[in-house]
């Protein structure tokens, strides 16, 4: 189940994720483009 919509700052991808993912994005960047993504990038669903 999906906890946060993630919206990318570069691309503007927005994908719903969960809390292990919102932290591996955190930790990668963006899963479609690798542009650095920070906490602000993350929006409770």
């Amino acid at each position: 189940m999906s906890e946060f919509v993630f919206t990318c700052p570069e691309c503007g991808q927005r994908i719903e994720v969960n809390g292990p993912m919102r932290e591996a994005t955190l930790t990668h960047g963006c899963p479609v483009c690798g542009a650095s993504v920070d906490s602000q990038h993350f929006a409770s669903c």
